[in-house]
């Protein structure tokens, strides 16, 4: 049976995998702020993330240790341990210390903005992935693809002015400032995400490991700098005085949950869906936050909100939709290779012989 054929109790994997991603996203992004509603009882954002990324390492070796029972009857501790700890594994550091940062300032942003504003202006990761994409990996995009990146900027754009009918006048200077902040996280958030997304998808391009075994890898790299960044410098004392669960609820664990699990999700998506469907689930979780920020958060919807997030919806998904195919050789036709990246004999300027379908993300 084919990937894309693959069924849950008779429902169609893609199908499953999509609305678990559209639960997820919006899930997170709630879980997130409501978690960090009382400002006088805040956890530590430092020890939440080093635990999301040992989550996710335990979850990437039981799946790694499993796919090599499958194909080769036993499992081996020797060769799963040489395969994690190869000779290029330190490659994976780079992109594990930035992906730390980054999910560093998730928390960050989601604690001074509303869950609707963050979900929406967080999407400028599509943009700097892209752009990302371009200068490193020499990516070619559409001219459509260009516009839905302007129609993205100008949409988020939008959602951060204020609108005529809704005059900030009580709004005093350190909300403002905390807005300011806020914006400013996710902005360097979504750079530092475009950059470990291509690094990370360059990496995968040059390698024969599986896409388990560098998710391994960047997630046992992702704990030293968590630990030492996060939890030792940044809260240390904090951590020292009142204990590494200090303030830690249900909702915490949640948050915790969501975020470690998002990956794998994705992973899926793009293993038993396609692009558009990814672009889909990004738009709804979008409606959803927004939604859900109402009704939990009070949240005040302005006329320039409403523009700007359907901006941001219309162009996630015209790019999420792939360019007419141009006709091709019959001797030089692209050939996919299950990893999402398209063979191309005479564009092998490299070596490795890929190119990038879209320039999204690779990390799980």
């Amino acid at each position: 049976m084919m990937a894309a054929d693959a069924t849950i109790l008779g429902i169609p994997l893609k199908y499953v995998s999509l609305v678990t991603l559209c639960i997820q996203n919006s899930t997170l992004v709630i879980v997130m702020r409501y978690s960090r509603l009382d400002k006088e009882n805040l956890y530590y954002t430092s020890t939440a993330v080093f635990l999301s990324e040992l989550i996710k390492l335990i979850i990437c070796l039981y799946v790694a240790g499993r796919n090599q029972v499958r194909e080769t009857g036993r499992l081996s501790i020797q060769e799963l341990y040489s395969q994690i700890f190869a000779p290029d594994a330190w490659k994976l550091m780079i992109p594990a210390a930035l992906y730390t940062i980054q999910n560093n300032l998730q928390y960050v942003a989601v604690s001074m903005l509303d869950a609707a504003t963050f979900q929406v202006t967080y999407q400028l990761k599509i943009l700097t992935t892209a752009l990302c994409s371009v200068i490193m990996l020499k990516t070619s995009l559409s001219g459509m693809k260009w516009f839905s990146l302007v129609l993205l900027t100008f949409g988020v754009a939008l959602v951060q002015m204020p609108s005529s009918d809704h005059v900030n006048s009580n709004e005093d200077d350190d909300a403002t400032m905390e807005k300011i902040v806020g914006l400013g996280a996710v902005a360097v958030a979504c750079v530092i995400s475009g950059i470990a997304g291509v690094y990370f998808e360059k990496v995968l391009k040059n390698s024969k490991a599986s896409v388990w075994i560098r998710n391994v890898q960047l997630s046992f790299f992702s704990l030293f700098p968590a630990l030492i960044m996060g939890v030792w410098w940044k809260d240390g004392a904090g951590v020292w005085k009142n204990g590494f669960f200090y303030n830690y609820n249900y909702v915490v664990l949640g948050a915790i949950a969501c975020q470690a699990i998002g990956g794998i999700i994705v992973a899926m998506v793009v293993k038993y869906a396609d692009n558009i469907l990814k672009g889909f689930a990004t738009s709804i979780s979008i409606i959803l936050s927004f939604l859900a920020s109402v009704y939990l958060f009070n949240f005040i919807v302005t006329s320039t909100f409403l523009m700007g997030a359907t901006l941001v919806l219309i162009a996630t998904y015209v790019y999420s939709k792939p360019d007419p195919k141009k006709e091709i050789p019959s001797n030089n036709k692209e050939k996919d290779d299950g990893y999402g990246y398209d063979y191309t004999p005479a564009n092998n300027v490299n070596g490795n012989g890929y190119t990038s379908v879209d320039g999204s993300e690779s990390q799980v």
